[in-house]
């Protein structure tokens, strides 16, 4: 596709930058289709040539494409169009019972759902005190402990978010949750098995640039931001029984929620 590519000329009386109406140019044929996903951006050579440009007014442009998670540079082999991860829908029932009474975890019957394939990796569980955030969300006094689940969400294969449970430990101890495996349902099934029957959960959502870690986690292109979300899960007595922080690569996500208008 990159050697087919027709690109307009450069406006010799436009006030813009030289580089960034190139960037124009190339973020345009990437957005009319003209190049896909996975297709090789014209080379620096090419686009030299084209525009008659210096080398360096060719990268300042292919940089910010990369900034804006466009496209991303291979080591050797040049440039290409980023190829996005499946979309995955939040919907408003994806903590729904009926999911876990199937044995499924939210992520995997939300992404089945989607026809995507979910796994996850990098689980650690441990014993731990909790920050002053996490115990001022559980209500627990100053001795209380907590269980931290931590792990890595995928679909296809494609890193897209990743999670840190905390749970009383008082709830955890002697439950599937502190196992890699938390059983049909995932850990919400098992805190209901210990009888604190959910009745609510609450979400507080801001997007942010991702720190270092997050980036090499979920293998972030750069210029994209991520969701940071943080769920208190609630029995139906009022008990917060879980808090979960989570980050999210933002270009895999649509978030979707129905509210009601009463």
């Amino acid at each position: 596709m990159a050697e087919s590519l027709t690109l307009p000329d450069l406006d010799p009386i436009s006030d813009r930058a030289v580089f960034r109406q190139i960037a124009d140019h190339i973020r345009e044929a990437i957005e009319r289709g003209q190049l896909a996903e996975g297709d090789k951006v014209p080379s620096e050579a090419t686009l030299m040539q084209h525009y008659g440009v210096a080398r360096m007014t060719i990268r300042n442009a292919l940089q910010v494409l990369q900034s804006e998670g466009l496209t991303v540079a291979e080591h050797g082999r040049g440039v290409f169009v980023r190829s996005h991860p499946p979309v995955r829908r939040l919907a408003s029932d994806r903590f729904a019972r009926r999911h876990r009474e199937q044995g499924k975890a939210a992520f995997i019957a939300e992404t089945e759902g989607a026809g995507g394939k979910p796994s996850v990796d990098s689980i650690q569980i441990t014993e731990v005190k909790p920050s002053a955030q996490v115990a001022e969300l559980l209500n627990l006094g100053p001795k209380a402990r907590v269980v931290s689940r931590s792990r890595r969400y995928l679909i296809n294969g494609q890193p897209v978010e990743t999670a840190i449970s905390y749970i009383p430990a008082e709830i955890a101890k002697g439950t599937q949750i502190m196992q890699p495996d938390s059983g049909p349902g995932g850990i919400y099934a098992r805190i209901e098995e210990k009888g604190y029957r959910l009745d609510r959960f609450v979400e507080e959502i801001k997007s942010r640039m991702p720190l270092r870690d997050e980036v090499r986690a979920l293998k972030l292109a750069p210029g994209v931001p991520v969701f940071h979300l943080v769920r208190t899960a609630y029995a139906t007595d009022g008990t917060p029984v879980e808090v979960c922080d989570t980050v999210m690569s933002s270009d895999a996500y649509v978030l979707s929620y129905e509210l009601p208008a009463r």
